[in-house]
């Protein structure tokens, strides 16, 4: 990969210190698989991925590894082959295994710099995210993106600071229980959720898990060269 023109915006130090980096991504979804293409295009040495799924049709929508072509296969393998493809000198692991409550040092095999939380899986998130704290692992966690329009309401705050994400009230409740009411970087949206029909899942589509997934790399990578 050609990292002149990153070296232009962050300089050759910052750049290696990309390089010997290296991040656990939970979720490659609508969000996760934009933070994971993000941070291998930015240089990364290294990343976990994780997630049990295959690709559907429903996908498609919003989601990198999502096509027609690719239906039914795992995420995982289809995102560690756009990071190779991308950036061979980038280490990927993979977990294709679904995560549960208790499972951080079973998918958490050697040390990251960083963990971002991309699943919808509340006790799943509150687990990872109380984990990494103890571990004294920085960890940024996503909230929810589906029911929602418009990308410019998106931003970046502490969990005891969000409002009307619905999912981010639920998480702050898991984790005050945890013990935890403050000190955690969320991606959230102000927006107030769409719903134009009834469904028992949410809607998407694919500007506000993009840039959410961006701004969550784009965290990461600042966070990582500005240490």
């Amino acid at each position: 990969m050609d990292f002149s023109r990153i070296r232009m915006v962050i300089g050759k130090d910052a750049l290696a210190r990309l390089e010997r980096s290296s991040v656990a991504v939970f979720g490659l979804g609508g969000v996760g698989s934009y933070v994971a293409e993000a941070l291998a295009r930015s240089g990364l040495g290294a990343l976990v991925l994780t997630d049990c799924d295959t690709v559907t049709s429903s996908n498609i929508n919003r989601q990198l590894p999502a096509l027609i072509s690719t239906v039914g296969l795992a995420k995982a393998d289809i995102v560690q082959s756009r990071v190779a493809d991308i950036n061979p000198a980038c280490r990927v692991h993979v977990n294709k295994t679904l995560y549960r409550p208790g499972d951080f040092d079973a998918f958490i095999k050697f040390p990251v710099d960083y963990i971002v939380d991309a699943i919808d899986d509340v006790p799943a998130k509150v687990d990872i995210i109380t984990a990494a704290k103890k571990r004294n692992i920085p960890v940024i966690s996503a909230m929810g993106t589906g029911n929602k329009l418009d990308p410019q309401q998106l931003a970046v705050s502490d969990i005891s600071k969000t409002s009307i994400c619905p999912l981010a009230r639920s998480v702050r409740k898991k984790l005050r229980e945890a013990g935890v009411n403050a000190g955690v970087t969320v991606v959230y949206s102000k927006e107030q959720p769409r719903r134009a029909e009834p469904a028992d899942v949410p809607g998407s589509m694919v500007f506000v898990p993009a840039a959410a997934g961006l701004l969550l790399a784009s965290k990461v990578v600042r966070d990582i060269i500005e240490a």
